[in-house]
């Protein structure tokens, strides 16, 4: 085919991603008005009710994140289709264990991805050769830490708890990432995703544009359409929380005087989904609350890092016992971080 008629065959690619990301960004920015317009107008709810408020959460949540599902797995595989498994491999996979696995938790804070993006990027590090201790210290910190919350963050809260948060974060992945990588557990990942390990052999062939494009839409509809069910539940859990449950709860549950207020929030904190930047204004009401700086970022990390979509998305590719090994040894380092940040502010 020659280049001109390569660029002519290009064009129709061309529109319908050009069309198909329009209607994204249209649907992203009618989210919030069509969910309160079905919320308060359609359904005639109370904008003060806790009913109301549930309802709202759930009609905005639901396309928001299968959305962002769609575009970032799309994006993230797409993006896959550039970087060599060899050079993954060599960047993280030929270093020492403790080395490789904080490289890899560096890289997910300044990585903007969050828990949509998780199976495809579990299953491109695993492809690349990179340990399963080191792709799990990757897992935590990125949907945890990422620059959008430092900002924000800082300006917020300033500096101080800004840093604490960034420590703390790199902390709880490279924790999690060295233990689960002692543990040996790559038998209970899924097996069909060292399927996909084994399929992907060194050719010597170039894909096109369009070859990449058609590709990374085929594993984003494969892989929404095994995980949407499992994402409106949880959506649906968190809706409950957002509802029915107050900020003043939260605060009674963290209060200083009990000694099992970390775990109680971290426990909170799962049900409930947002990313990091998300969690922000909900950390500033409760500090000025009174809520204690440990207890405070045990909750925003709980929610980013253990949140319920992200365990039904990850659940797709590894078993139970890894999964459960994943959670745990992640909650157990957030409720020592918070802990200690008590126990620093006290």
């Amino acid at each position: 085919m020659t280049t001109l008629a390569a660029r002519r065959a290009q064009v129709p690619l061309r529109l319908a991603v050009t069309v198909g990301a329009v209607l994204w960004l249209v649907a992203w920015l009618l989210a919030l008005p069509a969910s309160t317009w079905a919320a308060f107008e359609v359904l005639g709810l109370d904008q003060a009710s806790q009913l109301g408020q549930a309802v709202a959460f759930f009609l905005f949540d639901v396309p928001k994140v299968l959305l962002l599902l769609t575009g970032i797995v799309t994006l993230v595989s797409f993006l896959r289709s550039y970087v060599s498994p060899e050079r993954v491999r060599r960047a993280l996979a030929g270093r020492n264990a403790v080395v490789g696995t904080a490289a890899a938790a560096g890289f997910g804070i300044v990585t903007p991805f969050c828990s949509c993006s998780a199976v495809p990027l579990f299953i491109g590090f695993l492809e690349a050769g990179v340990p399963l201790g080191v792709t799990f210290a990757f897992l935590v910190a990125s949907p945890m830490v990422n620059e959008v919350a430092i900002v924000l963050l800082w300006g917020l809260v300033g500096p101080q708890l800004t840093i604490a948060y960034v420590v703390a974060g790199l902390v709880v992945a490279v924790f999690a990432g060295l233990l689960i990588g002692r543990l040996g557990l790559e038998r209970y990942v899924e097996d069909y995703v060292w399927k996909i390990r084994a399929g992907s052999v060194a050719v010597d062939f170039k894909p096109t544009l369009a070859d990449r494009t058609r590709d990374a839409w085929r594993s984003t509809l494969d892989i929404v359409g095994r995980v949407w069910p499992y994402v409106i539940v949880g959506i649906g859990v968190g809706a409950l929380i957002h509802g029915f449950v107050p900020t003043d709860l939260v605060v009674q549950v963290g209060g200083r005087g009990d000694p099992l207020a970390v775990p109680a929030l971290v426990a909170l904190g799962v049900p409930l989904y947002s990313n990091a930047a998300g969690t922000i204004p909900i950390i500033e009401a409760l500090l000025g609350k009174g809520l204690p700086v440990g207890s405070a970022l045990a909750f925003m990390m709980a929610i980013t890092a253990l949140s319920l979509p992200e365990m039904v998305i990850l659940r797709k590719v590894m078993k139970p016992r890894l999964l459960a090994t994943f959670a745990g040894t992640v909650a157990v380092g957030i409720v020592v971080i918070g802990y200690l940040f008590n126990w620093l502010a006290a």
